[in-house]
């Protein structure tokens, strides 16, 4: 599996590179800087892009535009975001193109090395992989709130996390057949028919939490 990484730190490049490859991904190229990221993405076109927010030369919003940019270019193009903060605006214009995989965990979850890895994965795969204080803050500025029950907030939340129905089942101690129930219901609610071509469950994650 092939990753374009970006990353500033010297020491958390190189880190993210061995770590990566040491999990069986190719990092064909590592960029350091802002304007270095998009053309390494559009020339490379990779399986997923992990892509620090703040990179050189303003340390504004460089990486997550380019990102942004490169997803235009290459429509779907997984992109796994890794910030010091949660930034709302940021994720919120990450998943506003409802394409692709997506991701957005905050640096110090890198520590769990497993956790990173299937992340990363997951992404890749089209799948989503939301760091818990960034869907708790995402959820939380969002108004059409009462359209879901608690539960089924708490259920779409640990969808976000990238969690199979079996694991927000032992995560919310009930059983999978009401996890069932209440992702149909969701999906319901949000105005989702069942579909054979478009993943619902990805689609209900970043539908609601794109504000």
């Amino acid at each position: 599996m092939r990753v374009v990484l970006a990353e500033d730190l010297a020491l958390l490049r190189d880190g993210l590179t061995r770590l990566l490859e040491a999990f069986d991904f190719e990092v064909v190229e590592a960029v350091d800087n802002g304007p270095a990221l998009l053309p390494a993405l559009i020339k490379h076109r990779p399986d997923v892009a992990v892509v620090d927010v703040r990179l050189p030369p303003t340390f504004t919003d460089e990486g997550l535009q380019a990102a942004i940019a490169a997803r235009i270019e290459i429509p779907g193009l997984p992109v796994l975001v890794l910030s010091q903060h949660v930034e709302p605006l940021y994720a919120r214009e990450l998943l506003s193109d409802r394409k692709g995989g997506v991701g957005y965990l905050l640096k110090d979850r890198i520590s769990n090395v497993a956790q990173f890895v299937d992340a990363v994965r997951r992404v890749a795969d089209g799948g989503t992989a939301m760091d818990p204080e960034v869907v708790s803050q995402l959820l939380a500025r969002r108004e059409p709130l009462a359209v879901l029950t608690t539960r089924e907030r708490e259920v779409l939340g640990e969808m976000a996390e990238g969690r199979s129905n079996a694991a927000i089942a032992a995560k919310l101690f009930v059983t999978e057949k009401a996890v069932s129930k209440h992702i149909n219901n969701i999906f319901t609610k949000l105005g989702m028919p069942p579909s054979d071509d478009d993943n619902r469950r990805v689609l209900a994650v970043l539908t609601y939490l794109n504000g």
